[in-house]
């Protein structure tokens, strides 16, 4: 119940702070490039329910191409040695979308996946169903709590973890949570956002 109530708190407080910066992003991605504002994807959230996170879009739309199509997701043959390629899609990434995807500014909106129950402002990052269903059978624990906007992978090296690594810390969080903790990771989030440091 604490950590819901801190939830609903932080997002709305963030939404109505940020909402300047949240409508200029919203307006620089909307003139841009032609497409919609708002990227919608299916994520796994906690008990392995699937729901739709909302992000800004960073990419290109092609003509004729479904603007909310899913991005492919590579066959994992290894998880150990895994990494999330950085560049990934980065011919595609609008002007905007790239700095926003570095600066993380592209998550803006699941401040609102927060309010509506979704996620949670801490916990571990959500997956798309396809990778989901490569998992090896521990990983399946990170759903016991739901998905956040940062974790502590996201403090310790975000995407240049291996994926092993990522997994590591989300299932510590996952045995080890606490509200004490949430406030420390909340707290490294932003100077690991402002180091850009594995940013994808």
């Amino acid at each position: 119940m604490l950590k819901r109530a801190f939830d609903i708190v932080v997002s709305a407080t963030a939404l109505i702070v940020l909402s300047p910066l949240i409508a200029l992003v919203a307006l620089a991605v909307r003139l841009e490039s032609p497409g919609p504002v708002l990227f919608r994807q299916q994520r796994v959230g906690r008990d392995g329910k699937l729901f739709d996170i909302l992000k800004f879009r960073t990419m290109r739309v092609d003509p004729g191409e479904d603007p909310q199509a899913p991005a492919p997701v590579p066959d994992v043959e290894d998880f150990d040695s895994y990494v999330f390629d950085p560049l990934y899609g980065g011919k595609r990434y609008t002007r905007i979308g790239g700095l926003m995807r570095s600066t993380s500014l592209d998550e803006l909106p699941n401040l609102w996946n927060v309010l509506r129950g979704d996620m949670s402002i801490i916990g571990p990052r959500p997956d798309v169903p396809e990778l989901v269903s490569q998992y090896k059978p521990e990983y399946h624990r990170r759903h016991r709590v739901k998905p956040g906007i940062t974790g502590l992978a996201q403090v310790n090296g975000r995407a240049s973890l291996t994926y092993e690594e990522i997994m590591d810390y989300d299932l510590k969080y996952v045995d080890e949570h606490s509200f004490v903790r949430d406030l420390t990771i909340l707290a490294r989030t932003l100077p690991a956002v402002l180091s850009r440091k594995g940013a994808r």
